[in-house]
């Protein structure tokens, strides 16, 4: 198949990119290579790309909606894996409008080629950060959840929203994917296991939110990624049983489906650092402090209707994962212990 995957110099995007290339598929890959963070990374994601012949890469911003309509309509792509957006929670509070341009219009324009060009499926990417101010553990994607923490949160929630719409107005078969807390190697910099790792190795101290107290569904991102692929090629379909009386927010009955796609067993951040300092042989000093503003207590995905349906089952325990995302860190920097 020809395949779009948006985002594709990103974390999740990359990988998800590289294991539709190994196994066969042709793969445009979008992105726009912004500045959130160090670009030498993206390029160095692209570099390993570029080197299957069935890639190609075109650097578009999403928000582009004419860019986005030729792109669309010159390659007629058979499915499409959205994983491009602005993330993080923490940068949503200081810059908003770049994630309703990312995020929200953004998305609309892959919405948009979707359904003016006959694709198949459109798998996008979600957020555990939509559970807002939910605590009933673990989260379930039959909650509902309209109470988000930040922006970022309420830009991924209004995704889910459009891409419901588009499967009822026009009967696109839709899949979004709420990620928790996903790691590994050629991860992002902004996120806490590459943040603590640069930080113990410079001998700085590491900031920990929430005094510590804290568990996230650390997700390995290879154990993401098959529930990625499995998901796109298991085409949604309308719920034959859905009821409008008692509306389940993750079917319908239009051909729309969410799902969790997490690790289902929460860590305790502490533990999460105690195994990195033992992977770098030594210890962080800890800086203590309050819950951000935006972030939740704890993360805990229900994965069981995807376990189910698209037979996903994540399989790397976060001492394996952290030890990889490790060794992966010390010979992409060259640091020697």
């Amino acid at each position: 198949m020809k395949l779009l995957v948006t985002g594709a110099a990103g974390f999740i995007g990359y990988h998800t990119a590289k294991l539709l290339l190994e196994r066969g598929d042709v793969v445009v890959g979008l992105d726009n290579l912004n500045e959130y963070y160090d670009v030498t990374l993206k390029h160095a994601r692209l570099a390993v790309l570029t080197k299957y012949p069935r890639f190609k890469f075109v650097k578009i911003d999403l928000a582009n909606r004419d860019a986005m309509a030729a792109l669309f309509a010159k390659e007629k792509f058979a499915r499409v894996v959205h994983l491009g957006a602005q993330a993080g929670v923490r940068y949503s509070i200081e810059a908003p409008f770049a994630y309703a341009e990312s995020n929200v219009v953004g998305t609309l324009t892959v919405l948009e080629g979707c359904r003016h060009n006959g694709v198949e499926h459109l798998v996008f990417a979600s957020t555990s950060s939509v559970y807002g101010a939910n605590t009933r553990m673990p989260f379930s994607v039959h909650q509902n959840v309209d109470h988000p923490l930040a922006l970022y949160a309420a830009t991924k929630k209004s995704c889910e929203l459009m891409a419901h719409s588009y499967a009822s107005l026009y009967g696109l078969p839709v899949t979004g994917l709420r990620f928790f807390t996903v790691y590994g190697p050629f991860g992002r910099p902004d996120m806490a296991l590459f943040l603590f790792a640069k930080a113990i190795l410079a001998g700085e101290p590491i900031n920990v939110f929430n005094y510590g107290h804290h568990k996230r569904d650390f997700t390995y991102v290879s154990d993401i990624v098959e529930g990625v692929v499995r998901a796109l090629d298991h085409v949604a379909n309308p719920n034959a049983k859905w009821d409008s009386d008692r509306p389940d927010p993750a079917t319908s009955k239009a051909p729309y489906r969410l799902y969790n796609i997490g690790n289902q067993q929460p860590v305790e951040l502490m533990r999460y650092i105690e195994l990195l300092e033992e992977c770098l042989g030594r210890k962080a000093e800890k800086k203590l402090l309050p819950l951000q503003q935006g972030d939740v207590p704890d993360t805990w995905a229900d994965v069981e209707d995807l376990v189910a349906e698209v037979g996903y089952r994540p399989s790397t325990p976060v001492e394996q994962g952290v030890r990889s995302f490790v060794d992966w860190y010390l010979d992409y920097y060259k640091v020697k212990l």
